[in-house]
């Protein structure tokens, strides 16, 4: 009697119970579930016509559209495996992703075609190029393929170990590793999400975070799960998302701790559309608890941190409220919030554990590395037994994120490991720092690297982005920090900057600062 896991189903159920009910809204088009569901049947219909089998790579360099979110139901259902590509690269980033995944269909944007044609020449292996918003030269049209397809197609039988996506990693010190996420890794996910942050048939979740990041943080399958409104939004800036949360009266929405700066830094005039009571996930990097703070106070809004990473499906820990948080006092409250929590019920085993792989004590102080086992871990690294091995090779995840254990049991990263500045023999956590220096009224933003230090070996130091018409020296920085911190955590330098260089997903990417402190040294 037992049936695969597979977040495939999800969509099976909502077509059944809540098939008249509105499922996806993009611009001015909206498609109730049973309309998605036969969109995506007709996509799959196509796809085997030009064709892709069970096990075939179909991969997709898109925004947040309505054509992205069928991709996640249209290509696994035929047995393939799709490969959401981060949008925001280069044509060398698209060129190695598409040979290396072996993809056999690129589906592109309109503003992505030209890119990929740019590099069509070395795509020996790809045998279709479809476009998705409308007609072009050298592409097939997705709307025209669709239309011409019948909503029946050839359904494998699909095994829950099989493979589902593959998700590129940032790579920022090396190439881009493809990620193996199975049909169980993603049920396991999104059903863990949904029991930890529950939706409803009448919530409406707004896509601000990138589908191709980890996909959508399971979010294109939860949603479904729950019946619920896909809000597509392939661009937005702060108003933007303030006016369609009050026009689709939004509910749900995932956001990196750089959209949660952003959106405390918005207008006022853009703020006072937000509707009360909207639930945001949060999880990419340590939000500041400041951050936190300000967005429930100033808008009634609640935030909920998760934490996990790609090659984890990704959320393996999520900062769950507990009764007695609400008697804390908002910035006790705000900084429990900050931090990364608890295991999800469905995702397994995390630890925090010493070089010994020892269990590191419920101290708040003493760090270790996060490593987990379990549900959502990943199948491994496409092609490359040796990166697989080498993180997970004993049986358990290594995460390379740098982590204490307050005595309540919930997990709070202090740095990535290779982002700790030892200096003079003491750790100082880059993340403790910046959480400091964004609670001073003119900083945004704020990013500290270790540089070159003479005396003590390596010195922290800050790259500060300022408010709008807000500056503050070096010096009023120095002595802010100096009067709510240990001394020697205290950056010897400060360096402002316009913007600070992030991936497509919002992540700092120190590495790009470490490029440029070459011509910084601290005394």
């Amino acid at each position: 009697m037992e049936v695969p896991l597979t977040p495939l189903d999800f969509l099976r159920r909502a077509r059944k119970l809540h098939g008249a009910r509105e499922a996806v809204v993009d611009g001015g088009e909206r498609w109730s579930y049973e309309e998605f569901g036969t969109r995506c049947d007709r996509w799959s219909s196509a796809l085997q016509r030009l064709g892709v089998t069970q096990g075939d790579r179909v991969a997709y360099i898109a925004p947040n559209t309505h054509r992205q979110l069928e991709s996640f139901y249209a290509v696994p259902q035929i047995g393939a495996v799709l490969v959401p590509i981060n949008f925001r690269l280069v044509p060398d980033d698209f060129r190695y992703m598409i040979q290396h995944s072996g993809a056999k269909i690129v589906c592109a944007g309109a503003d992505h075609t030209a890119a990929v044609d740019s590099i069509r020449g070395d795509l020996k292996d790809v045998e279709h190029f479809v476009s998705l918003d409308g007609p072009r030269d050298g592409w097939l049209d997705y709307e025209s393929l669709l239309k011409d397809a019948s909503a029946a197609f050839d359904r494998p039988s699909i095994g829950e170990r099989d493979l589902l996506t593959i998700n590129y990693t940032s790579g920022t010190t090396s190439r881009p590793k493809g990620v193996m996420i199975t049909h169980r890794n993603a049920w396991m996910n999104s059903v863990g999400m949904l029991m930890h942050w529950p939706m409803t048939p009448g919530d409406a979740y707004l896509w601000t975070l990138p589908m191709f990041h980890a996909n959508g943080w399971t979010f294109t399958w939860s949603v479904t799960a729950a019946g619920a409104k896909h809000v597509c939004l392939p661009k937005f800036d702060a108003p933007t998302i303030f006016k369609i949360v009050a026009k689709e009266q939004v509910t749900r929405m995932c956001a990196a701790p750089t959209v949660l700066i952003m959106l405390a830094n918005a207008p006022a005039e853009a703020k006072a559309l937000a509707p009360k009571g909207v639930g945001v996930m949060t999880a990419g990097a340590p939000p500041a608890a400041v951050t936190i703070q300000r967005i429930e106070e100033e808008l009634g809004w609640s935030i909920i941190q998760i934490y996990g990473l790609t090659e984890t499906a990704p959320g393996i820990s999520i900062c769950e409220p507990l009764p007695e948080h609400r008697a804390l006092s908002k910035d006790d409250r705000a900084k429990i919030k900050a931090r990364q929590g608890v295991e999800f019920i469905t995702s397994g085993e995390l630890r925090v554990v010493d070089d010994q792989r020892r269990d590191v004590p419920r101290d708040g102080k003493t760090p270790g590395e996060i490593i987990a086992r379990g549900n959502v871990v990943m199948a491994g690294y496409y092609n490359d037994p040796d990166a697989t091995a080498k993180c997970m090779g004993d049986g358990w995840f290594k995460s390379g994120d740098a982590a204490v254990v307050h005595p309540d049991g919930y997990v709070q990263i202090t740095d990535r490991l290779k982002d700790v500045i030892i200096s003079g023999g003491e750790n100082i956590s880059s993340v403790e720092v910046e959480a400091m220096l964004l609670r001073h009224d003119a900083i945004q933003e704020v990013a500290v690297v270790g540089v070159p230090s003479e005396k003590w070996g390596e010195s922290p130091h800050a790259f500060v982005v300022f408010k709008t018409g807000q500056s503050a020296t070096p010096e009023a920085l120095r002595q802010f920090c100096r009067d709510n911190m240990a001394h020697f955590k205290v950056p010897h330098g400060f360096t402002p900057i316009g913007e600070l260089p992030k991936t497509a997903t919002g992540k700092i990417q120190k590495f790009v600062l470490r490029k440029g402190r070459a011509n910084i040294t601290a005394q």
